[in-house]
């Protein structure tokens, strides 16, 4: 969408909140986002991950100091990235492409976009397959291909049930997919306390560690070997790096995260991504690959095959199945929900509903391909690689231009209908990631960096002979009078909007969130301790996983029972303080 003087004369009420700024009464503190990412960054596929490295034959040392070099940059390209832009324009990237980078450039960047989100709802909802294939006693799918017919039918219904949520419920899932965080983190640190004395025994004999350093010693000699699926050595330290900081640059890189942190209060909330990158790209990866290689020599499988619904079984018993529907649905429905918007955009005269149905057909049949989630790692490098130029591009506008004296929205001033610098760019771009690539000169995990670097070059040469330099006087007086009818706007919604925050403090919520933190949380993280401090030998280890197992599922259940109602109770002293302009204690 070019900018035209008819949008500066529409009422600034009467537009979708989607094509403004996020007003500064919306904006929200540190707590916020780091629940945010740690219920979107500790999903279904770190099961698949974890196993990754452990096939990709990766050393204990490198992944331990790897893991924690990568995520800390992903955190801190977040922060110093992405964050600064977001607060800055309060834009999403859709609605930023949108207005300064013309139609045929949004609807090309959407296509990918679909094209992505598509090939990471499948691979979702195909790990939550796994799950309920172990129920049915379906075999293991060890081909790319679904070799079960069952199973394709198992991967086929549970995308069309994540497509009609989707479609219809949306809001619901991601409410749900709040109250999962804490749960997931426990379970993922639990699975691999429970599995950790078994693989001990088969390397030493022995159920217990005496330290750390015999758990690494462990690891080293069971799991992150050094020595990759084909009996070769494998990735290194640099690998492993540039795979965890490469898993998420179309977020941070390539500012697809613009859409959650233009609700940041302050840049420095870019920090709080550190809950997702460094649990669940940390913590969980390492824990989901100690339960892979447990789980594959018990199976007598290689790593590689072993689907996330066996690990999570051997690992957590029943509650191994809640887990991974749970966690391949919650990350599923929202990138489903993506694909849908990403879709619409590219065909404005269709319904967001139609156009998710058509979305989702595809994500049915991309779903029973089991080697979808198994390329995951791959496939969020290679998404990096496509978008990431987009986010050097709007760096460029935002960082660079200023201080060559060019305009940040300068396509929007000068009036055209496509941007054409960003298209050439985006084009020399992709020809030059891949092109690299292809030559095999670095791994193509950090194909991103002098990619993003060559985007930000070609298009600051060719936005300034395009015109970026040049003044715009009429279009700028426009512009000014559109910023401050939105600023007298977001004032007027903040006087209307803006209510007292009043923590609930009733007994009856106090009693509900004791039950589900004490109940839900720390008796199965205590029950894990157990098993993995507390087993001198097998027979006690056996005893004391079934009790793990027997008792956790029970746990769960009221953990997401206690979860949900306090949930409700907390949304309905929102509704209650919005209605009256102060919030009263719920009883």
């Amino acid at each position: 969408m070019t900018d035209t003087a008819g949008e500066h004369t529409q009422s600034i009420s009467e537009m979708d909140d989607e094509l403004l700024p996020v007003p500064e009464h919306r904006t929200h503190g540190p707590s916020h986002f780091l629940g945010l990412y740690g219920a979107e960054h500790v999903a279904a596929t770190e099961f698949v991950i974890g196993a990754a490295f452990v096939a990709m034959g990766a050393t204990i040392h490198d992944i331990l100091l790897g893991l924690l070099i990568g995520n800390t940059l992903a955190v801190l390209s977040f922060w110093l990235i992405t964050a600064p832009i977001a607060v800055k324009t309060r834009l999403s990237l859709y609605t930023y492409l949108d207005k300064n980078m013309g139609e045929k450039f949004s609807r090309l960047y959407n296509g990918a976009n679909v094209l992505i989100f598509v090939a990471i709802s499948a691979a979702m909802i195909t790990v939550s397959a796994t799950a309920v294939r172990v129920l049915f006693d379906i075999p293991p799918q060890i081909y790319p291909y679904p070799s079960n017919a069952y199973f394709a039918l198992i991967a086929a219904s549970a995308s069309v049930i994540a497509v009609l949520v989707a479609y219809y419920g949306f809001k619901v899932v991601a409410e749900f997919a709040t109250i999962c965080t804490p749960w997931l983190m426990v379970m993922f640190t639990a699975g691999g306390m429970v599995l950790i004395p078994a693989l001990n025994e088969t390397l030493t004999g022995y159920t217990t560690l005496a330290s750390f350093s015999d758990f690494v010693n462990l690891a080293g000699a069971t799991v992150f070997t050094g020595i990759n699926a084909e009996g070769e050595p494998g990735i290194g330290l640099l690998e492993v790096i540039g795979f965890a900081w490469a898993a998420n640059t179309f977020a941070h890189f390539g500012l697809v995260d613009m859409a959650l942190l233009r609700y940041a209060k302050k840049p420095i909330y870019g920090l709080c991504t550190a809950t997702g990158m460094m649990f669940g790209h940390y913590i969980a990866w390492i824990s989901a690959a100690l339960m892979g290689a447990a789980t594959a020599s018990i199976m007598k499988l290689s790593v590689a095959v072993v689907s996330p619904g066996d690990v999570a079984y051997y690992a957590l018993g029943a509650t191994g199945f809640v887990i991974v529907i749970i966690a391949g649905w919650t990350t599923a429905n929202p990138n489903l929900y993506r694909a849908g918007l990403a879709a619409q955009a590219v065909f404005p005269n269709v319904a967001r509903q139609k156009v998710t149905l058509v979305v989702g057909a595809v994500v049915v049949i991309g779903s029973c391909f089991p080697f979808i989630y198994r390329s995951i790692l791959p496939i969020l490098a290679y998404a990096g690689l496509v978008l990431v130029p987009i986010g050097g591009i709007v760096f460029a506008e935002q960082h660079i231009f200023p201080r060559m004296g060019m305009k940040t929205n300068w396509h929007r001033l000068k009036g055209v209908k496509d941007n054409m610098p960003a298209l050439i760019t985006w084009g020399i771009c992709l020809v030059f990631g891949f092109g690299l690539n292809f030559t095999n000169l670095i791994p193509f995990v950090y194909l991103f960096l002098p990619t993003w670097v060559i985007s930000i070059v070609c298009y600051t040469i060719l936005a300034k002979r395009a015109g970026a330099d040049k003044s715009y006087p009429e279009a700028e007086k426009r512009e000014a009078d559109f910023h401050r009818r939105v600023e007298e706007y977001h004032a007027e919604l903040a006087r209307t909007e803006s209510y007292e925050h009043v923590k609930d403090t009733s007994m009856l919520t106090k009693g509900i969130r004791a039950i589900w933190i004490v109940i839900g949380l720390l008796v199965p993280a205590v029950l894990a301790w157990r098993v993995l401090f507390n087993s001198p030998d097998l027979y006690e280890y056996y005893v004391n996983r079934e009790v793990f197992y027997d008792i956790t599922i029970w746990c769960t259940l009221i953990y997401f029972v206690f979860a949900w109602w306090d949930l409700q109770r907390s949304k309905a002293l929102r509704r209650a303080s919005a209605t009256t302009g102060s919030a009263a204690p719920v009883e």
